[in-house]
């Protein structure tokens, strides 16, 4: 066990140093200094309280993506859904916000809680197109993304347009809104909101669930060898409708972080690049629910100092969005990755 998380934090530190030379090649390429680009970079991330707010405010919904995708993953499925799951879990949590005048608390616990189960709704369409029809998730998940796309579009003009625009909701009251007073204080004025203490607590539980239940277990069999779990007596359609379930709640509440606590309304025609990002943060996350924690943060990171790079070095935003493409291509081809450093070190063997 320790030899393959050993393994996996060698491929993703690989992928990223690799991701990040490629980087520097560009920036060179373009005649510009690359340490000072990276300088910059990470600098517009963390260079003070309201750099490091608005990083994990960006990587909150990434967490919560890359865990949707990555548990999807485990259990032998590719969840390429997760923008439309998000998107029914804003508009969701959108209409609870603007259609009820509860107190604060019970207004959040609905929005939440009424994300995270549209979320799962909209994962069970493709989990049992799945298990009962053989119907590819894929294809699916990606026709799904789209009737999500669509619904938000009619559904939002016509019941909650905004004031000014038809292009977007009305603007969510405070009370509905996941961002606190006291964290935008300790952040000095940053996007971060509580989605992020939502997004640690479902990686708890993701990881709590895969690696100490029994269903955990069922879960992972079923991604391992669909026929000898059948065979053991597992109900493997019974498992890949949870697994998308699941999957689905998690982009759902990935849905509410973001338009209630990053942003405070939805706009229209906009299908959320979380949904997609959170593949190449599962990747990059070797599926484990703490991997994809940091590797969401790391994203994050790039996502947030891009702008302070491109306002002090002049050095294109793009060169970043590159770098995490270079870093997921890398990712993707791991296992060559794992033979060049299984090689290493069977040589290092032979010469000691």
């Amino acid at each position: 066990m320790k030899r393959g998380i050993n393994s996996e934090l060698v491929k993703a530190l690989a992928a990223v140093f690799l991701g990040l030379v490629a980087g520097a090649l560009l920036m060179v390429v373009i005649g510009k200094n690359p340490i000072t680009g990276y300088i910059s970079l990470f600098r517009g991330g963390l260079m003070n309280a309201e750099r490091i707010g608005n990083t994990l405010a960006t990587a909150t919904p990434l967490i919560l993506t890359g865990l949707s995708v990555a548990f999807a993953f485990k259990t032998g499925l590719f969840n390429i859904g997760a923008s439309g799951q998000m998107l029914i879990g804003g508009l969701c949590a959108t209409a609870i916000g603007l259609s009820f005048s509860w107190p604060r608390p019970l207004l959040l616990l609905a929005i939440v809680v009424g994300a995270t189960v549209s979320g799962a709704v909209w994962g069970i369409i493709p989990g049992l197109l799945k298990a009962r029809f053989n119907v590819n998730e894929v294809v699916s998940t990606i026709m799904m993304n789209w009737i999500a796309y669509w619904s938000v579009y009619y559904i939002v003009p016509s019941n909650f347009k905004g004031e000014y625009l038809e292009t977007e909701s009305a603007r969510l009251p405070e009370v509905a809104s996941l961002k606190a007073p006291w964290l935008t204080r300790l952040f000095a004025g940053s996007y971060i909101n509580l989605g992020l203490f939502l997004a640690i607590i479902a990686v708890v539980i993701i990881a709590f669930l895969l690696d100490k239940t029994t269903l955990g277990y069922e879960l992972k069999a079923v991604g391992f060898n669909r026929h000898a779990s059948e065979y053991a007596g597992i109900s493997v359609n019974r498992n890949v409708i949870l697994s998308m379930m699941i999957a689905g709640a998690l982009a759902g509440l990935a849905g509410a972080t973001f338009y209630t606590g990053y942003a405070s309304n939805m706009q229209i025609g906009v299908l959320p690049s979380q949904g997609y990002d959170g593949i190449a943060v599962a990747l990059l996350g070797s599926n484990s629910p703490w991997g994809v924690f940091i590797a969401a943060i790391f994203f994050g990171l790039l996502h947030s100092g891009k702008g302070f790079m491109n306002a002090i070095t002049k050095i294109p935003p793009d060169i970043s969005d590159t770098i995490i493409a270079i870093i997921i291509y890398f990712t993707a081809t791991s296992l060559l990755i794992e033979r060049f450093w299984n090689r290493f070190k069977k040589k290092k063997g032979g010469n000691a």
